[in-house]
């Protein structure tokens, strides 16, 4: 699966880039149909704004955005709510199959 981190009015260091790949990676395992996955994060007046942008198969892009002071739980806060979108989304598709 393809994972593009992106930053924007600020610098994304390592230390960032690596911390969101370790995150946004356990994506997968809510739901399999996963393609690709793009993070953006950017300064923003009150802190940090971050986007994931999730392509999953036979559906429009599933986007999460979140806005926090701190950068690391931003990340975390955009993670979970992605988790929330793509497990209602699989139980969805779970149960109009049956």
């Amino acid at each position: 699966m393809l994972i593009t981190i992106s930053a924007k009015h600020m610098e994304l260091t390592e230390a960032i880039r690596k911390y969101i790949r370790s995150k946004v990676s356990k994506l997968p395992r809510f739901f399999n149909g996963l393609q690709q996955l793009a993070v953006t994060i950017e300064r923003a007046p009150r802190g940090f704004h971050v986007e994931i942008r999730s392509d999953v198969e036979h559906h429009k892009d599933f986007v999460c955005n979140y806005l926090h002071r701190d950068l690391y739980a931003c990340v975390d806060l955009a993670v979970d709510r992605s988790v929330r979108q793509l497990s209602h989304y699989k139980d969805r598709v779970r149960h109009h199959h049956r």
